[in-house]
């Protein structure tokens, strides 16, 4: 049995509930990495939490893929994906561009998905046909725009320094090509591609849980996400997203080169 949008909505309000408060107000933050630095705050951890213990009442037969809490249950038919803050580092640096998001997938399909930004009061969900939008300008079905051309697109990505070796001079060949450009929005550059604001956004080194609840979103507004070779995008790794097909197949044509 498929979950409703009321549920979906249960599980955002109970993430808000644990993310908003901890926002702007410099809580803890622990590295999880030696040598670099991948933050976690108490936010991310008790969010996911939330997320988790009503997806086990609720639903004891779906697995879960989480961030911060790891994962059971992936060879099931339903499996629920979580990244409780997505955009930790903006989260912490006080910038409202990080998100909540719960994707579903369906023997390995993404079918379902929220984005939800707590602070601007935003949220962005996939019900299995289409992606509907509810925020401070009341709500609206989601369809993104029509662009036939990179050198019409506006392009995001969360940092350029990702990128390297090989990975840096194709990005940058889509970038050279494209009317403008802009980085550091984390999850909210693929909802802004939702709604139909921005044309493409390009990313590497995704986990599942950086998309999961991405997909569908997108994907049910009319757009398309893959990673660089044209498959799937629900496991992650090098991922693009555009709005119309025409801007798809052309930044994958410069993404696809060596």
């Amino acid at each position: 049995m498929l979950p409703d949008r009321a549920f979906f909505n249960r599980l955002a309000d109970a993430a808000k509930a644990e993310t908003l408060p901890r926002f702007r107000v410099g809580g803890a933050v622990v590295n999880k990495e030696e040598s670099g630095f991948d933050p976690v705050t108490e936010g991310d951890r008790a969010a996911e939490m939330v997320i988790r213990d009503l997806i086990e009442a609720h639903f004891p037969d779906h697995g879960i893929l989480g961030e911060e809490h790891g994962s059971f249950g992936l060879d099931r038919e339903f499996v629920w994906v979580i990244d409780p803050i997505d955009g930790t580092r903006a989260f912490i640096s006080g910038v409202p561009v990080w998100g909540t998001l719960i994707g579903l997938y369906r023997n390995g399909k993404a079918v379902m998905g929220l984005i939800d930004q707590p602070f601007t009061g935003e949220r962005y969900f996939a019900d299995g046909s289409q992606s509907h939008y509810r925020g401070p300008d009341g709500e609206r079905v989601l369809s993104t725009r029509p662009c036939a051309s990179l050198a019409d697109a506006i392009l995001f990505t969360t940092s350029p320094h990702l990128f390297l070796n090989s990975r840096k001079s194709r990005f940058e060949a889509v970038q050279d090509k494209v009317r403008l450009f802009r980085y550091g929005c984390d999850c909210y550059a693929y909802a802004l591609l939702a709604a139909g604001h921005v044309d493409l956004v390009v990313e590497c080194e995704l986990k599942a849980y950086d998309v999961g609840g991405l997909i569908p979103v997108i994907e049910q507004a009319g757009g398309i996400i893959t990673d660089w070779s044209g498959g799937p995008a629900e496991m992650g790794g090098e991922i693009v997203a555009a709005g119309s097909r025409e801007v798809h197949e052309q930044a994958l044509e410069l993404l696809r080169q060596r």
